[in-house]
Formats: structure tokens, sequence, C-alpha cells
């Protein structure tokens, strides 16, 4: 399906919107200047365009299957994945030691997105790649970190990540698979593991699993799990793929979406491997691969909304149904009133949705480039909200994009639907947009909402400022932050987490449309005159920014009411 990257957005948010030149301006990211910034995305872009978007309708109508015990990707994903590698996309912030580019986040974040939007079932290879990469560079060995970082880096290997357990959830910590040692520094792996994306595939030389496992001595729960590197391929003395390792793919699980990626159900069996950081410390190792995920998620999510509403938008530009109330018009449904404020809320909050997670990116860039901890503590607050809010856009979008179809949006023939069911993961894996909520009105505010507070003075301080160019507007996101801030100052006071997560979804929500309002804002004050952005930004201000009433009563009304209602109450009438 045709597919144009958004570059010229991006453009505009890195110079205007989210403060890529704070980056930019740093000893470690200096080399991302305007000029280099705008040759990378041109060609993620033309590559997106041209290479990925054609294998979006043949993945999901040949998806990946299993044949004699192994996987089989739908046609083209091999020439795909061949020019992200020569691209060097996998890199873009890895390490130059290794191989890497070594360019900010907010970067590879675009690239990422570009990708999602052309083709997600095989742009969740790259994902789960990148995400070890940054696990390996933190937590692994030396001897480690030399052997596997320029294969994954170049592309040769994929990486994935292996959590969940038959009995074992969003409940990391009831896992059963076991590690023991060889003898000598190796470790022997068995158990199963599900939902592994990318767990095997055709095209790649070696898949190096990231596992979690239990030694004998692990304690129960999450404090007892230690981190493995298992290769499928065991390395051999000049660092190829040698003997297979014992492990399979059980099974393909039959998904909803994302058809052409392949979902396995994987069995280690002694597998060799390797341990990555600490004894018992592998869950700290996983989360600097699940948040580096977490911020790609939401960014597919975006991506896909992208592609979903320039389907849409090409439909409705060209179809011709009924009479219109546009003077002189052409007579397509892009001039009825109801089909327009669809088209203009897609486009409203992919915005916001975009500047959330550049400017999640751009903070942990901050904070990596500099140590400074208020700039850790805003990537770390804003990476639920990124993850929670760019899937649900992307739900939402997609959704819209159905409904703006409207009877062919349902026929498969069209596309549209593709959209909405790839998408759908999105508010699921990598912790569910419900425990991302958790994450924000509990963990993160356990600093007394120090890093929330930050955020909501640099709203407020905006909010004034542009009192004199866009009043209105501005007048508007003020109020909604004083509101923001009232509702954090209850969340913070609560001492019973329950208290808070009854109404954690909403309080989250809440806080994505008062940060869309806030960079929309910022948007218009950079422009020119009424220009588009000024109207969209208006649309946004005035139309969806005051849904913000709604979800902040409802994510500070306690759990009374929720446990008031008993599980027969809950039960069929």
């Amino acid at each position: 399906m045709p597919y144009s990257a958004p570059i010229a957005d991006y453009a505009y948010m890195f110079d205007h919107v989210v403060g890529f030149s704070q980056v930019a301006e740093t000893e470690r990211f200096s080399e991302a200047s305007p000029d280099m910034v705008t040759a990378i995305l041109g060609e993620a872009g033309r590559m997106c365009e041209d290479k990925l978007a054609p294998l979006q309708r043949e993945g999901d109508l040949n998806g990946a299957y299993l044949e004699n015990g192994v996987v089989r990707t739908p046609p083209g994903f091999a020439e795909g994945y061949a020019a992200i590698r020569e691209g060097g996309w996998l890199g873009i912030s890895a390490d130059p030691e290794y191989g890497g580019m070594g360019l900010p986040m907010a970067m590879m974040s675009a690239v990422n997105e570009m990708m999602s939007g052309a083709c997600m079932a095989l742009q969740l290879n790259p994902l789960l790649t990148q995400g070890q990469i940054e696990a390996l560079e933190h937590h692994a060995s030396d001897e480690i970190k030399a052997l596997y970082l320029p294969k994954l880096i170049s592309g040769e290997w994929n990486g994935t990540m292996n959590l969940t357990e038959p009995q074992a959830g969003s409940d990391v910590g009831a896992l059963s698979t076991r590690a023991e040692a060889n003898g000598d520094g190796t470790y022997a792996i068995t158990g199963q593991k599900i939902y592994i994306t990318w767990g095997d595939g055709d095209f790649m030389e070696n898949v190096c699993h990231l596992v979690l496992a239990r030694l004998p001595d692990g304690v129960p729960g999450p404090k007892g799990i230690s981190l493995f590197l298992v290769p499928k391929y065991i390395p051999d003395a000049d660092g190829k793929p040698g003997k297979a390792n014992a492990l399979k793919v059980v099974s393909l699980e039959h998904k909803l979406g994302v058809h052409g990626s392949p979902t396995c159900v994987m069995q280690y069996d002694g597998a060799t491997g390797w341990m990555v950081g600490p004894e018992h410390g592998g869950m700290a190792a996983m989360f600097t691969m699940m948040n580096n995920a977490r911020l790609g998620v939401g960014v597919q999510g975006i991506g896909v909304a992208e592609a979903a509403y320039q389907h849409a938008l090409a439909y409705a530009q060209d179809r011709k149904q009924g009479r219109t109330p546009v003077k002189d018009g052409k007579g397509t449904i892009i001039e009825h009133a109801d089909v327009r404020r669809m088209l203009a809320t897609m486009k409203a909050d992919i915005f916001a949705a975009r500047a959330i997670g550049l400017a999640c990116a751009v903070a942990i860039d901050m904070g990596n480039a500099t140590g400074d901890k208020e700039w850790q503590a805003r990537g770390a607050f804003l990476t639920p909200i990124a993850k929670a809010f760019g899937s649900e856009t992307g739900m939402r979008v997609a959704e819209l994009g159905v409904q703006v179809h409207g009877g062919m949006g349902f026929i498969e023939e069209t596309g549209a639907a593709q959209f909405s069911r790839d998408v759908r993961v999105t508010a699921i894996y990598e912790g569910t947009n419900g425990i991302q909520a958790m994450d924000l009105a509990g963990r993160k505010l356990m600093d007394g909402g120090e890093a929330g507070y930050a955020l909501i003075e640099e709203i407020a301080k905006q909010a004034e400022a542009a009192r004199p160019k866009q009043p209105r507007m501005a007048g508007a996101v003020w109020d909604a932050v004083e509101a923001l801030r009232e509702a954090t100052e209850w969340m913070v006071s609560q001492g019973d987490v329950t208290e808070r997560f009854a109404g954690a979804v909403p309080f989250l929500m809440g806080w994505a449309r008062v940060l869309g309002a806030h960079y929309h804002l910022r948007a218009a004050c950079a422009e020119e005159g009424d220009g588009p952005r000024t109207r969209l930004a208006r649309f946004y201000i005035q139309r969806l920014l005051p849904e913000y009433a709604a979800q902040l009563a409802h994510a500070t009304q306690g759990a009374g009411d929720l446990y008031a209602l008993t599980d027969d109450d809950l039960g069929a009438a």
C-alpha cells in the first residue's frame, strides 16, 4: 500500500517543538547537525517508501508459517530486511565502538516510526534487536559485547527477548524456566517461552535469545531471576554460527494481525547460554531492553496511525457519496463535516502522540549525554505516557480510518482493516497500557511527583508566554495544566496504591491530553500567521483537550466504588 514518510513533520518538530537542538549541542551528539538529520531521515524515508511499504499487504496475506521446524517468512521480507541492514538502520543509536552510528534515540525513533508505518510486521525484527543491543551494551561482559554486538548492529544476527511463559505473563516472577551451571562458565537453560516475536526466521544467520530463567538458588519471585544469552547456533572459534543449540520453535501463534511477523513458542532443552549481568539480577538487565522497547512500541502505534491516516485521507479525497455542503466542491466525502471531523481528529492526535514520543526520546538522549538526573527522571516519567498514548492513538486512528472508508473499510481488500488488526497488539505487549498507567501513578510518583511537577511548571510557563500571540489557546492550556497539577497532587497524597491504580489509566490519558496541547501550542507559536499548524492546534485544543476534565475526574475517584461492586454484581443479570 502507498506510504509517504512524514519527514516534514519530523523536521518541524525537531526544530520548533521538542527541543532537539539541545541534544545536538551536547558533546556526545554533536554530529547530529541539521544537515545530518535531514540526510538520515530522507534516506530512511525513501527506503521505507520504496522497499518496505510494498511488503505491508504481502505480509498480511501470506504470513509467516512453520514448515518442518523451519520458520518461513513472507515473500519479499528477506529483501526488505536486507535494505534495512544495508542502510545500517539497526545501529543508529548503537555504540560506534562496535559498528553503530552513535546517533540520538530521537533520530532512531523517527526512523522506527517510518519503518512501522511502512510495514510494522517487518519492523518488529529490528526493534527487538535494537533493544537487545542496548541491554548488552549496559550489562554484558566485554567478551559477549565483542562477539555479539558487531553481529547484531550489522543485522547479520537478530535479537529477541524471552520473558513470558504460559503461567507467567505480566507476573514475570512466576516463571519456571531453569538454569543450571555447566561448570565451564555456561549454563543449561530448560523451559518453554511463549509470544517470542521473531523467535526465528529464514533470512538471519543466527538468532540470539535473551532468556529469563531461575538458578537453583534463586528465590521465588522476580528477585531470583537471572538473564542469559542463548543463541540458536553456538558461535565457533571464529565467531561464526556453529553447531545448533538445544532449542526449537514448537509452533507459531495464530494472531489477529501482524501476520508477517512470526510469534513463536520456544522450547529450551538444556540449551547452552551465557549469563548477562549478575546472578539474580536478570530483571534489572531485562528492563533496559523493555524500556527501550516501550518507547519503540509507542512509536509503532504512531507509525501505523500515520499510515492509516494517509490511507483514509486518500480515500476521502477520491470517494464521491451524497450531496456535500461545499459550493463548487468536488463532491467527495472529505467535504462532509463528520468525515472532516474524523480526519482532523486523526491528524491532531498523531501530532500529539508523535511530539510526546519525541520529547521522551530527547529527554533520554539528554540524560545519556549529560548524566543529569532531572533529564533522566523526565525520560522515565514520559516513557509510560509515550508507550500508552502512542499505541492508543494507533488504535483510535486505525479505527477511524475504517470508519472513513464506511462499508469498504470492513472489506479486507481495501487494506483499512489491516491497520486496525496490526496495531491492536501495541496496547498489550511490552507491558499492557494498564501496567504503563500503574507505573506512572505508582513508581513514577515515588519522588513525590517531582518529575511530573517539573513538566507541569514548564507547560504553565509556556502557556503564560503564549497569551499575547494565542490568548484563547493559551488560556485553555493553562486551565488544563492547573487541573492536572491538582490531580497529580491527589495521586501523590494517596498512601494506598489501589486508590491510585483505580484511576491510573484516565490519569495517564489526562496527562497525554495536556502534553499534546502543550506541544500543539508550541507548534502554533513557532508559525507565522494563521497557518496549518496553528489551525490544527486550534482544533486539538478546542475540541480534544477538553477531554482532560472527564479523565481527571475519573482518575481521582479512588477505588471505593469499584470494589463496592461485588463479583455477583459484575456477573450476568
